[in-house]
């Protein structure tokens, strides 16, 4: 709680006229906001889930960035120090698909055959588990990866309140590098990267240091790839991942919501300056460092 109290009192100093923007922007937004109803999708998501001012919950916010980024590594972390759930639509449906749910046969059937999952399905699933983290008494939230279309994002707006879009943003040479690295182990299931990325500064970009995540020796020989990491796969799903992001940050930029955060390198020197943009302090990392 400390580190969320520390982040509302940073939110209170920055005046009258910063917080008549943020409440001019949001009731702009909401009203500018198509519902998930007016859009067509059937579950009524706006009338199930209350919203509240920013002052009676925690935090809500979204995570974006390319494939390999680390926004998984990055909302996970926050939402153990914030204690807000973290969602990755990528769970929701896996969790779907493995359930007995009503959704489940047509998951299997949409992703057996290589489609997307409709609009429709995602916001089904985000609303079930938002309201079901309601109804627990979870306050707050961080999305991981989602919304990814500008139609995605304002439908949100039209079912819930969004605080803040932290873009996580990293040279793509490294991320393919990073992504070509990665492997699992075959027993455990637990996820490593074998490369060691350091890469010098020129033409303007900063010099990148990433050690690697290696394995223990038992899961060293069980380590498998996936299938679809290789250099042209990777650089693809990059393309298509950036032409389909512009759209989503010049969303949430007009609205005064995004942070754009360039990684400086692995976990040790991106999360505590992480946390200094975000005004935050990790009380166990201090403890670790005083011990």
């Amino acid at each position: 709680m400390a580190a969320v109290q520390r982040l509302f009192r940073a939110a209170a100093s920055g005046g009258v006229a910063a917080a008549s923007r943020r409440c001019m922007t949001s009731l702009a937004a909401e009203q500018a906001a198509p519902s998930a109803a007016a859009a067509g999708f059937p579950f009524g998501a706006e009338e199930k889930l209350r919203r509240r001012p920013a002052a009676e919950r925690n935090v809500q916010w979204v995570f974006l960035g390319c494939p390999g980024v680390g926004k998984g590594t990055y909302a996970s972390r926050l939402s153990r120090l914030l204690g807000v759930p973290h969602i990755a639509t990528g769970d929701l449906v896996r969790d779907e698909l493995a359930s007995t749910g009503t959704l489940a046969k047509q998951l299997a059937e949409i992703v057996n055959q290589g489609k997307l999952v409709s609009d429709e399905i995602i916001f089904n699933l985000l609303s079930k588990r938002l309201k079901k983290g309601e109804d627990q008494g979870e306050s707050g939230f961080i999305l991981d990866g989602f919304p990814r279309t500008v139609k995605q994002a304002e439908i949100l707006d039209g079912v819930t309140d969004i605080d803040m879009v932290v873009n996580l943003k990293l040279r793509e040479d490294v991320l393919v590098e990073k992504c070509l690295g990665r492997r699992i182990c075959g027993q455990c299931g637990k996820n490593f990267n074998l490369a060691c990325i350091d890469v010098k500064g020129e033409n303007g970009l900063p010099a990148i240091y990433m050690a690697p995540l290696l394995p223990p020796n038992n899961c060293m020989s069980k380590l498998t790839t996936r299938a679809d990491d290789t250099e042209e796969v990777v650089r693809n799903r990059l393309k298509i991942y950036n032409d389909m992001s512009q759209p989503v940050e010049d969303f949430y930029r007009s609205q005064g919501k995004l942070l754009e955060f360039d990684l400086p390198g692995g976990i040790p020197e991106s999360w505590p300056k992480l946390l200094h943009i975000l005004n935050l302090e990790d009380q166990e990392e201090l403890k670790l460092a005083a011990a």
